[in-house]
């Protein structure tokens, strides 16, 4: 009965196809559960599954970015940032404050010759793009 106020195409369905839609909703509905032992940040976000790099697709020029300014372009260094394990997840915010400048600086200083000044230029986008995750969890902000 439920099965046919949720898929009404399926008419007068024999029993054996109800039972193979049931099942591949059933399996639909476990695949988009969260992972267990996942857990969200304070924006109610899923935290990404171990090993895994969510897509930073807020902005791909190479522009240069530096404390005190927001956009699309500090959220893309933000994401990148968070994905190699320099920045929390919940710090991706759009803004380019005292948090995402030191997360910057300890980036630039872990990937020689980029110079830790906490501006992302060319050589530290680049670096960025290319870079694997380096730590195994954020630093702490101090």
């Amino acid at each position: 009965m439920i099965l046919r106020k949720l898929l009404p195409s399926l008419g007068t369905a024999t029993a054996p196809s109800l039972t193979a839609a049931a099942l591949a909703t059933v399996a639909l509905v476990a695949a988009l559960a969260p992972a267990p032992g996942a857990s969200a940040d304070d924006t109610g976000n899923p935290a990404p599954p171990p090993g895994s790099s969510p897509v930073c697709a807020f902005y791909d020029g190479d522009r240069p970015t530096a404390f005190g300014e927001q956009g699309e372009q500090v959220s893309q260094a933000q994401c990148l940032l968070a994905n190699r394990h320099y920045l929390r997840w919940s710090a991706v915010d759009g803004t380019f404050g005292a948090e995402t400048l030191v997360a910057v600086q300890r980036f630039q200083a872990d990937h020689p010759p980029l110079v830790p000044d906490g501006r992302v230029d060319g050589a530290t986008w680049s670096a960025l793009w290319h870079a694997g995750p380096n730590r195994v969890t954020p630093l702490p902000f101090p």
